[in-house]
């Protein structure tokens, strides 16, 4: 009698994974994938990477005990099967929309999700943590980290395996190698690794040998004793490298990731030696959709796309960032000085274009920002013209290498900041809301927001071939806004006088939101001045000039606060009312959040008729 299939909707998760026959979980497996594919053709969301990690995930929760064991996901990007496992199924529909579900892991979102992700390489490091808490608190419960290879080109994945190597808690540390990051890896240890996937061969014969070492008689035992003494050596023979285990990691692998009965015999060996472990899974990203395996890096992130065909329903328009990239090949082309740099996000910045056309002069560190900004500060200080392309989010990272290595030596490097502002989806770890208040808090910065692609021309041709020391051009994600009033003077700013007695400021996208507020404000018979900054630090003195000739000033910024240009300029003229954000910002679609935060055009609208009227 054929067995009876799993029926993902039927089960009761996680309790019931660990009921499941071999069979059965290759039957959930491929329900979960039909489910992943569904979602997030209608959601958007990163598909590759959790279609790559459906049998490994299963894996995880039928060998391990969550939430008394810790996984801690690395980035949280290939999470979703875990979601879908540990209780959040019913809300799954709902993922990465406002009021549902995060796209990333999130503890107070559910007990299973151990540590907040969002940012990569940082799971070695928080499982360290949580293994030392339980082994202080007598709990010999596992912490399970589990990391992608992109996630190994980052420096802080190697000071959590320096200190877990030798800590003797009960840490475990999955390595789901798929050969892919959000752009393809790059140094020594992506070549490394790529030479551990196909070394699989080591663990077939060190297996086959002791079997054949146990059954033969009198020298078999003591060979055997030899042959485990000298594993380093045996080992090195094999992969040419210890690396791991010379950090004081056991070492298993390379497991296949699509075996359930691989990964759990590894798993279990793994779970019962209570030690640090380092397990190496090779998996296949997209696995299971046909567009996805082909293209992976097109499917890391996506918008909604038909599943029949991978094609997106909306093609994508230009963007700040391809505009960015083609006018950096457009300056680099008359200057052979022009470099740049990307922090493993070579197409989502733009620099595909440049990547194409100067390939001795391009650059991808890998995930890596810290090194990304020290290595433009080497550029810089023997005559090359660094500029690096990194989201808002991710730059936070170097705030310590701007300082240090690139502003106290007054080195010209430009640093062109994508996704600024409300990137929406994704939620807190990628709202692009801080790099204003960390940025102008640097001496020897200037920052630049322009509204539209002609200020971005102008803006990144001043940045890299004027200024003088660190040049900031910051940008949103999408397209340019619909009013495009254009600095053409060069003079930084635009002042558009109405004849009326109040000023609202403001710069990059927010001018298109004032500019249609402002205009409604016109039919009710209401006049505002507006005053919208393109190069917004440092505060020139004419822009306090033109402040300060206003009785009311209002200041509706895309930024935090606290440290927010509205906030310097405050402390400058005194008579501003600010409008900026207050607290980290939940996922959805952008439109809806920069309503919440009374940054929409109507909010706007709303705010200046209710302030004219008590001006009245």
């Amino acid at each position: 009698m054929a067995e009876n299939k799993a029926d993902l909707y039927r089960l009761k998760l996680p309790e019931d994974l660990k009921k499941l026959s071999f069979a059965q979980c290759d039957d959930l497996c491929r329900q979960i994938r039909t489910l992943l594919i569904k979602t997030v053709s209608k959601n958007g969301g990163h598909l590759a990477s959790n279609l790559g990690t459906v049998e490994l995930t299963v894996a995880l929760h039928r060998v391990f005990e969550s939430p008394k064991d810790k996984i801690v996901w690395d980035v949280g990007h290939q999470a979703y099967t875990h979601k879908i496992v540990t209780g959040r199924l019913d809300k799954f529909a709902t993922l990465r929309q406002e009021g549902g579900i995060s796209g990333f892991c999130r503890p107070d979102e559910s007990e299973h999700d151990a540590f907040i992700s969002g940012h990569s390489s940082n799971s070695i490091s928080a499982a360290l943590g949580i293994a030392y808490a339980k082994k202080l608190q007598g709990d010999e419960h596992h912490a399970i980290a589990v990391l992608g290879d992109g996630a190994m080109s980052g420096g802080l994945s190697y000071e959590g395996l320096n200190n877990a190597g030798k800590s003797e808690t009960n840490i475990i540390v999955i390595l789901n190698y798929n050969e892919m990051s959000i752009s393809r890896n790059v140094g020594s240890m992506a070549k490394y690794l790529s030479q551990m996937r196909t070394k699989s061969s080591y663990l077939k014969t060190k297996t086959a040998v002791e079997r054949v070492l146990d059954v033969t008689p009198v020298v078999g035992q003591p060979v055997k004793k030899v042959v485990r003494s000298s594993k380093n050596a045996f080992k090195n023979m094999l992969l040419h490298s210890t690396f791991f285990e010379d950090m004081g990691f056991e070492f298993i692998g390379p497991l296949d990731g699509h075996n359930i009965e691989e990964l759990e015999a590894g798993l279990r060996t793994a779970k019962a030696m209570h030690k640090p472990v380092f397990v190496h899974v090779n998996t296949v990203k997209g696995k299971g959709y046909a567009p996805a395996e082909a293209n992976p890096g097109e499917f890391h992130g996506v918008g909604s796309f038909e599943i029949s065909t991978g094609n997106p329903d909306v093609v994508s328009a230009d963007s700040f960032s391809s505009v960015m990239g083609k006018e950096l090949c457009r300056l680099a082309r008359a200057d052979k000085h022009i470099c740049a740099i990307t922090a493993a996000m070579k197409y989502g910045t733009g620099l595909q274009y440049f990547a194409k056309n100067f390939p001795e002069r391009f650059f991808d560190v890998g995930i890596a920002e810290e090194h990304a900004v020290t290595f433009c500060g080497g550029l810089a200080s023997s005559g090359m013209i660094p500029v690096f392309a990194v989201y808002s989010t991710f730059l936070q990272r170097s705030y310590d290498q701007i300082i240090h290595d690139l502003s106290i030596g007054g080195l010209h490097a430009v640093i062109c900041v994508d996704r600024a502002g409300i990137v929406g989806s994704d939620g807190e770890t990628h709202q692009g809301i801080f790099d204003i208040s960390y940025l102008t808090s640097i001496p020897n910065v200037t920052v630049y927001s322009p509204s539209n692609y002609d200020e971005l021309r102008l803006c990144l041709k001043k940045a890299v071939l004027e200024d003088k020391a660190i040049s900031v051009v910051r940008y949103p994600r999408g397209r340019e806004a619909s009013n495009k009033v254009l600095d053409s003077a060069g003079t930084g700013h635009v002042h558009i006088k109405n004849g009326g007695n109040s000023l609202i400021l403001t710069y990059g996208r927010m001018f298109d939101n004032v500019s249609a507020a402002v205009g409604k404000l016109g039919k009710d018979g209401l006049k505002c001045d507006v005053l919208k900054l393109v190069k917004i630090f440092p505060i020139e003195d004419e822009i306090v000039k033109i402040i300060k000739e206003y009785d009311k000033v209002y200041f509706f910024e895309e930024a935090y606060k606290f440290g927010s240009l509205s906030e310097k300029i405050a402390a400058e003229c005194g008579n501003i009312e600010a409008f900026a954000i207050g607290d980290y910002v939940h996922h959805g679609e952008t439109a809806d959040l920069l309503d919440e935060l009374g940054l929409s055009a109507e909010k706007i609208y709303r705010v200046m008729k209710e302030r004219s009227s008590h001006a009245t």
